[in-house]
């Protein structure tokens, strides 16, 4: 039976992987600088994640919600304790697009409200109204498109004002860090505006932390570098070091009702064994602090780069800006150089989302097989220009 066609695949089959590299199928080696989306947080295979999956496994695997599962309390208690998120609840489910469905989904029940306020180039998910409240048209189905979504440019606090006080709006979503849209960011003044108008309006403020969350900002959680309170925040993808897992951080003035939201697989045993290895990872290992010093060491390189006219992002979320398309040249690190990089919508832009543990050295290879593609790339382009 064939795959569905629907992902442009690069032609390297990875077979195994220790910390920031993966080994192809012919035993070759790749730095890994995009972790899957930002999915591998704490290094492919870390020791302590490795163990953890295999002892819970080992014991049990999954039961479903009906029954107590202490290991639920554990992950709530670690989460709450790292990300200095007091009083916050959890809710978990089993992915980012999930988390999001999920925010919006509560948001929408407790205002008995249903548009939601969006931004370009936002991306939130493929299903549903996570799918809608994402700025491509080209995923939005018609069945997706029934849900009602205004979308308005970062920092546009007029329009949010503007569209809040009509009085419909069940949900404002936002990316303190644009992931897929290209690393765009909003003021701080924006940001803290918008809290205060959802609150002001009986609005949710949803913090889309699926990418930009779990200490890859340089803090556990990007809207923490603002003064804002987000009502509802979502998680994924670092979460699990590449277990499925996701969840939604609530407000602990929201109260639950039973029934009101659901999930067969969403913490399941393993799942929660996987993310508590990667809290404790974190933890023991410093990695924000290991964040912050690579990102300012990985800056400090790039700015000395004339072809790199913008750098974007902060902490282990950054995206190198050229005057030109960079699909060739991330063909070029990939198959000359055999380090994996990311793209983004914006198609002049390179995105790097290594796994937390990365070291100077790595940056060092990174930047030296970097000058070594563009002078590649330059010469070709002055070829066909000749």
């Amino acid at each position: 039976m064939p795959i569905f066609d629907v992902y442009p695949l690069y032609n390297v089959t990875p077979v195994s992987g220790k910390d920031m590299h993966v080994y192809d199928d012919a035993g070759v080696e790749y730095l890994d600088l995009y972790g899957g989306h930002a999915v591998i947080s704490i290094g492919h295979s870390h020791p302590n994640y490795v163990e953890a999956i295999t002892n819970q496994v080992s014991k049990l695997g999954f039961y479903s919600n009906a029954i107590q599962n202490p290991l639920q309390v554990a992950l709530a208690d670690k989460i709450e304790a790292l990300s200095g998120c007091k009083g916050y609840e959890l809710f978990l489910c089993n992915s980012g697009a999930e988390a999001n469905e999920n925010a919006l989904k509560l948001a929408s029940f407790k205002t008995a409200k249903a548009r939601v306020v969006a931004f370009n180039n936002g991306f939130h998910g493929r299903t549903s109204a996570a799918v809608a409240a994402t700025d491509n048209k080209n995923i939005v189905a018609p069945i997706n498109a029934q849900q009602q979504v205004t979308f308005l440019a970062l920092n546009d606090i007029e329009g949010v004002k503007r569209e809040l006080e009509k009085g419909d709006v069940c949900a404002v979503i936002v990316e303190f860090i644009q992931g897929v849209g290209g690393l765009d960011q909003g003021t701080a003044e924006f940001f803290e505006q918008v809290d205060a108008l959802c609150k002001a309006n009986n609005t949710y403020f949803i913090a889309d932390e699926v990418q930009c969350g779990y200490g890859r900002s340089g803090k556990f959680f990007a809207f923490q570098h603002y003064n804002v309170r987000p009502d509802v925040i979502s998680i994924a993808k670092g979460m699990g070091n590449g277990f499925p897992i996701g969840g939604i951080l609530i407000h602990p003035s929201i109260e639950a009702k039973h029934g009101m939201l659901g999930t067969t697989f969403g913490g399941n045993h393993l799942a929660c064994a996987a993310g508590l290895a990667v809290l404790s990872t974190i933890e023991e290992e410093q990695l924000m602090e290991n964040v912050n010093a690579v990102s300012e060491y990985f800056i400090s390189i790039a700015k000395t780069i004339p072809q790199i006219k913008n750098i974007k992002g902060r902490g282990l979320m950054i995206g190198l800006e050229f005057d030109f398309e960079v699909g060739e040249l991330r063909k070029k690190l990939i198959y000359e150089h055999h380090i994996f990089t990311g793209g983004a919508s914006n198609k002049k832009l390179i995105r790097i989302l290594p796994p937390l543990t990365i070291q100077t050295n790595h940056v060092d290879d990174f930047f030296d097989a970097l000058k070594k593609a563009l002078v590649n790339v330059e010469n070709k382009e002055l070829e066909v220009q000749g």
